[in-house]
C-alpha cells in the first residue's frame, strides 16, 4: 500500500456493513477511490456504496481472517491477493471473465500473485520509497543511505508503523533478497534499523502529509503519488530516487469470500475500469493506472509527474513463507522495543 494514511471513512452516506440488495460495501486505503465516481456508480445503478478504509495490508488481512466482515471489496497490495488467496480468504469471481480483464494492461494479467486471473483485477500501482521537505534539507536523495544512514537528516525522519515495505526497503539498501529466510542477513535488515532508530522521530502512517508539509520532519517513508499530490499543493517535496531502487506494490479489487453483494462488486470493478472512469481515477488518486485510459484527458506526465515516472530499479514486494515473514515480524517487534 500505496495512498494518504487517515484512517477515516469517505465522507459519504455510511453504515455498519450489512448485507441488503442493492448495497455495496468497501473496505479500501483510504482516500484511493474517487468520491465523485462513487456518486456517479450510485446514480447510475441505484446501488448504495459504503466505503471503509484502512491504514496497512496488515489490517486488511486480519479483517477478513476474522470471518464475517460484511465487505465485498477489499483492495489489498499484490503479495497480500495471494496470501488471501491462499488461505481460502477471497471468493473465486472468475476475474478474467470480466469486461474490466479486457481493459488490464498485459503485463498485470497472469501475475504471481493470481497466475489464473482468478480472484483480482488491479486498481492502481506506483512506489513506496521516502521524501524529503526541501526547505529542511537540501541534499542528496540519491540514495536509500539519506534515510537509513543519516548525517544531515538525523533526528528528523519519520518511518511508517508497520514492517512491510520499510523493511523491503532496506533489504534492497543492504542487498538482501525478497523474503530471505536467512537469519544472518535478517540480522543485517535489523542491526541497519537499530542504527538508524536514535535519528527516528516517530513511526507511524498516520497524517504524513502535515507533517511533512509543514517540516516537522524533513524526511518521511512515503508514496509516489501521495508526494506529488502534497507537491502539486504547494508544498516543497522531492520524492527520492534511490540508485539501489524501489519497493513496488500494485493495489488490487478483490471480493472475500462469502460476500454478500457479488453482483454489485463485479459491477463496480467493471465500472471503474472503462477508459473514462479509470481516467478519472488515475487523476483523482495520482497513482499510475493498470487498465487502459484515455491519454488526451489524464493530468500526470513524466515532465510534470516523474514520481509516478521512476527511473529507478522498481522490486515488487513478495507473499513470504511463514519463516520468512516471522523473520520480518521479529526484525519489527524487536526494533520497537
Amino acid at each position: 500500500m500505496k495512498k494518504l494514511l487517515l484512517a477515516t471513512t469517505l465522507i459519504l452516506p455510511f453504515a455498519a456493513p450489512a448485507a441488503a440488495e442493492g448495497t455495496l460495501n468497501i473496505y479500501a486505503w483510504a482516500d484511493s477511490i474517487s468520491p465523485d465516481l462513487i456518486a456517479k456508480f450510485t446514480e447510475e445503478t441505484g446501488i448504495e456504496v459504503n466505503v471503509d478504509s484502512f491504514s496497512s495490508n496488515e489490517d486488511a488481512l486480519t479483517k477478513l481472517q476474522a470471518g464475517s466482515s460484511g465487505y465485498d471489496l477489499v483492495t489489498p497490495s499484490q503479495h497480500f491477493v495471494k496470501i488471501m488467496a491462499d488461505e481460502g480468504l477471497l471468493e473465486d469471481i472468475d476475474a478474467y471473465e470480466l469486461a474490466a480483464y479486457a481493459q488490464l494492461d498485459a503485463r498485470w494479467k497472469g501475475q504471481w500473485w493470481d497466475p489464473e486471473n482468478d480472484y483480482s483485477i488491479p486498481l492502481a500501482y506506483g512506489t513506496a520509497g521516502f521524501s524529503v521537505n526541501r526547505d529542511k534539507y537540501d541534499g542528496p536523495v540519491d540514495s536509500w543511505s539519506v534515510l537509513f544512514e543519516p548525517t544531515d537528516l538525523a533526528g528528523s525522519i519519520a518511518l511508517l508503523s508497520y514492517p512491510d515495505e520499510v523493511v523491503s526497503a532496506a533489504q534492497l539498501y543492504l542487498g538482501v533478497e525478497f523474503c530471505s529466510e536467512d537469519k544472518a542477513e535478517m540480522k543485517k535488515v535489523y542491526d541497519l534499523l537499530v542504527a538508524q532508530k536514535p535519528s527516528v522521530v516517530a513511526y507511524t502512517s498516520d497524517n504524513i502529509e502535515n507533517r511533512l508539509g509543514s517540516g516537522e520532519v524533513a524526511a518521511h517513508f512515503w508514496w509516489d503519488g501521495n508526494t506529488l499530490r502534497l507537491r502539486n499543493s504547494g508544498a516543497n517535496v522531492e520524492y527520492a530516487a534511490p540508485k539501489e531502487g524501489l519497493v513496488g506494490w500494485l493495489d488490487s479489487f478483490v471480493v472475500p469470500a462469502g460476500a454478500a453483494n457479488v453482483d454489485n462488486a463485479k459491477a463496480f470493478i467493471d465500472f471503474m475500469s472503462t477508459v473514462e472512469n479509470a481516467t478519472e481515477q488515475y487523476n483523482y488518486y495520482a497513482h499510475s493506472a493498470p487498465v487502459a485510459i484515455d491519454e488526451s484527458k489524464a493530468l500526470y506526465t513524466p515532465e510534470n509527474a516523474p514520481e509516478l515516472f521512476p527511473t529507478v530499479p522498481v522490486v515488487f514486494a513478495q507473499a513470504c513463507s511463514p519463516a520468512a515473514q516471522d523473520l520480518v515480524t521479529k526484525v519489527w517487534t524487536d526494533l520497537l522495543q
